[in-house]
């Protein structure tokens, strides 16, 4: 019988906030320290096409490399770096090394649902 596999799950919650207006709380999974995004421009930079282009190759493409992904991407190099810390700085992809002497980064997905809330 095969295990099942715990879901991982990212949370964003929006909330309504007097003093700054739309305030975006994201969480992973049990996680105790949420991070508290004061502007939903940052949300809008994270839930960007480019960043769903990036999330779906990674998962359909499996690169071995963030060159690989680029590559892939039809993207310059520098740009998929950008946008993948963004990724991984919310915990949505991880970057793990590869290779003995050149450290590769590979980058994988670390979530398996997004959910967003709005409380108004």
């Amino acid at each position: 019988m095969a295990e099942k596999k715990k879901e991982k799950i990212k949370k964003v919650t929006i909330r309504l906030s007097k003093k700054h207006g739309f305030m975006a709380f994201l969480k992973l999974g049990k996680q105790k320290n949420d991070i508290e995004l004061t502007e939903v421009k940052k949300l809008r930079q994270l839930l960007s096409n480019e960043k769903a282009k990036i999330l779906h190759t990674i998962k359909e493409s499996k690169p071995k490399s963030i060159y690989d992904l680029a590559k892939i991407l039809k993207r310059d190099f520098k740009s998929v770096r950008q946008d993948l810390k963004l990724l991984e700085h919310f915990g949505m992809i991880k970057l793990q090394k590869q290779g003995k002497r050149k450290q590769k980064l590979m980058p994988e997905i670390a979530i398996d649902k997004l959910e967003i809330t709005f409380e108004i």
